[in-house]
């Protein structure tokens, strides 16, 4: 079983309370993998899966900067669910893992959401991610100051007050 880390919006999250289940764009997630583990000489698990929830919060800007506007809020959201079909990818980057199948609510440990004064910040680096990837100073500052803001840990059976209270 591997814990991972997948990129998510207030939508996706919707559809997986609503559908019971959810798929992740391209069945991409993030996790504590051993690329990962050996890319650092430091840090216990819990630092290192901090790593890959981090690259999921960047994932899921990405998903932000590609939506459409809807009527909820632009927040980074972490979709955290165990996985037994979890396979690495560190031919993408050292926490990458792809997931067979959908996600179902069973499968899901915690979801992780900016909190509302992350908004501002979070709307600044989804307009830049793109220039960041590509090297751009004034853009990685920018995600910089949405990264600064940590995100907010839900359990799944706060999930429908989380999107009722939005």
């Amino acid at each position: 079983m591997m814990r991972v880390y997948l990129p998510a919006t207030l939508a996706d999250v919707q559809r997986l309370l609503a559908d019971d289940a959810w798929m992740p764009l391209g069945g991409t997630g993030f996790a504590l993998t051993p690329a990962l583990r050996e890319a650092y000489v430091a840090g216990d698990d819990e630092e290192l899966a901090e790593i890959a929830l981090r690259d999921a919060a960047r994932g899921s800007l990405r998903l932000l900067a590609a939506q459409d506007a809807d009527d909820l809020p632009v927040r980074r959201v972490v979709v955290v669910a165990e996985r037994t079909d979890a396979t690495p990818r560190p031919d993408l980057d050292d926490a990458v893992v792809r997931i067979a199948g959908p996600v179902t609510t069973d499968q899901v440990v915690a979801v992780h959401v900016d909190s509302g004064d992350a908004e501002r910040a979070v709307i600044a680096a989804a307009d830049v991610i793109d220039a960041a990837d590509l090297g751009d100073e004034d853009a990685e500052l920018t995600l910089g100051d949405a990264e600064d803001h940590d995100l907010a840990w839900y359990a799944t059976q706060e999930l429908p007050f989380l999107l009722e209270l939005l």
